[in-house]
């Protein structure tokens, strides 16, 4: 494996939801909520994970950066979320990236779950454009204005 970076913008986050719609949405809400990061979307968590690993369809790419958090929805196909998330923490170098787990279940287990898999956060989604909206600005000013987000080891070849 071989993992390609270089840090040049701040930050950077990566909406891993299997819905286009949802994905589209979430990003008119960042943008609506006044974010200044950078937005990169996939549909699945094994296109999360080549992505991030510079792998499959994305094996020729070199990433501008390793995200600063990732958005990270539990229900999808191929590699759903819970393993996604698994597989993250397990790699040493994706597992300081913070993952919020964004999703439409507020199952107690599902939370509990994402919890115990090494969730940084567990958001709900909200039913209307203007709570999505609202949300990204609590998510921006959290993740962005609040907490030290932990470097990686962008820079750096991995094999």
């Amino acid at each position: 494996m071989s993992i390609r970076h270089n840090i040049q913008a701040p930050f950077t986050i990566i909406l891993a939801d299997d819905d286009e719609d949802d994905r589209l949405l979430a990003q008119d809400a960042m943008e609506a909520a006044g974010s200044s990061y950078q937005c990169h979307t996939v549909s699945d968590g094994q296109e999360l994970l080549d992505y991030l690993r510079c792998e499959g369809n994305y094996n020729n790419n070199t990433i501008s950066e390793l995200p600063s958090v990732i958005l990270l929805d539990l229900n999808m196909p191929i590699l759903d979320g819970r393993e996604t998330l698994r597989l993250l923490k397990l790699d040493p170098y994706l597992a300081n990236i913070p993952v919020i787990i964004l999703s439409t279940s507020a199952a107690e287990e599902d939370i509990n779950e994402g919890y115990a898999l090494g969730a940084s956060s567990y958001m709900v989604k909200p039913n209307d454009f203007d709570s999505l909206v609202d949300m990204m600005k609590c998510f921006n000013n959290y993740w962005f204005d609040c907490v030290s987000i932990p470097h990686t080891a962008a820079n750096d070849e991995h094999k």
